[in-house]
């Protein structure tokens, strides 16, 4: 198929994240436009396209895919549903732009790359962070040497319960291990973790211990782990999601032989040097639609006019990473 000229993307799932982080952004690529979306509600769907004004909607996936006024698939729904309508959607011949983690397990991970490979249709996904210019400033300042040689990678994340956790008539599919692959650890950790290995490359080595510390729900809810990187690297990372208010952290820190630099994943708080000009802050802006690079990227990939390596492959090695963390493989 020639992606030369429009991309008519087709988005399986409407939800909170196409509201504004993704969706709008779309809309504003050159040569790209949303076509259709689906849901499983027919008054999501509808209210979904009548407000942004998408030309059609569908409560089935089959049938979006078959749209012949869809040439690429957006998937943005719980990772237990990815790997079915991602190889769905590579099997019609059209490209897929998949939310992250790739899937709820890295065995399915293996199963997408393996139908990529076969019918030669692309798989990207949204590790949107390796294309902001926050994380992109963090990425110079640690390959410029402004700490010197990393010694050391420290994840640190902590916060309290969320209000529906406390539901246990009603909890958040992010901690049903069905539908997620695990609990808040499965829907945070892979941004931190594929950040990290964009800039140190690929983590070789991973162990972790996992447990249940409140009892809210069944998935894990406080993880310790430590890992390593291809060249030696070391590093170590601690999630609690079950913490008091006055725990609440979201860092990475790394050191270095020159100095230090820590920044923050989730709340783009100032990145931080300690190095030989003494203490210093920045802090890039960020655009409205925070997928919009990315998105851009996927774009003139499939024109033909860029190159986009955000793909399943990259992807894969986080999931490896988070299930060897859990005791998953």
């Amino acid at each position: 198929m020639n992606y030369t000229k429009e991309i008519r993307w087709g988005f399986i799932g409407c939800g909170e994240v196409t509201e504004k982080k993704s969706g709008p952004a779309f809309n504003l690529v050159p040569g790209s436009r949303i076509q259709a979306v689906m849901s499983r509600s027919k008054d999501k769907a509808r209210s979904y396209a009548e407000r942004h004004d998408i030309p059609r909607w569908y409560t089935d996936a089959q049938q979006l895919i078959s749209d012949p006024d869809v040439n690429a698939v957006y998937i943005a729904t719980p990772p237990s549903s990815h790997a079915t309508y991602a190889i769905m959607a590579m099997k019609a011949g059209k490209p897929v732009y998949v939310e992250k983690p790739l899937a709820s397990s890295y065995i399915d991970c293996q199963r997408i790359n393996r139908v990529s490979e076969q019918t030669h249709v692309p798989c990207f996904v949204a590790y949107y962070r390796r294309r902001l210019p926050y994380f992109l400033k963090v990425k110079e300042l640690v390959e410029s040497g402004a700490i010197g040689k990393v010694t050391s990678v420290q994840i640190r994340f902590a916060c309290p319960p969320r209000l529906l956790d406390y539901d246990s008539t009603a909890l958040p599919w992010r901690v049903q291990r069905d539908i997620a692959g695990g609990g808040y650890f499965y829907d945070l950790a892979p941004h931190q973790i594929d950040l990290l290995q964009e800039i140190f490359g690929p983590v070789v080595r991973a162990n972790g211990f996992s447990t249940n510390r409140a009892g809210l729900y069944e998935t894990e809810d406080t993880v310790s782990a430590a890992f390593q990187f291809a060249d030696g690297l070391t590093g170590s990372g601690s999630w609690c999601f079950v913490g008091h208010e006055s725990a609440r952290t979201d860092r990475i820190e790394l050191i270095g032989e020159g100095g230090r630099l820590h920044f923050s994943v989730f709340t783009y708080e100032p990145i931080v040097l300690y190095g030989e000009g003494g203490r210093q802050e920045f802090l890039p802006e960020n655009p409205e639609h925070v997928q919009l690079p990315l998105i851009r990227d996927v774009v003139e990939h499939l024109q033909q006019s860029g190159t986009c390596t955000v793909d399943s492959i990259s992807a894969t090695s986080v999931n490896w990473v988070m299930d060897r963390i859990l005791g998953k493989i």
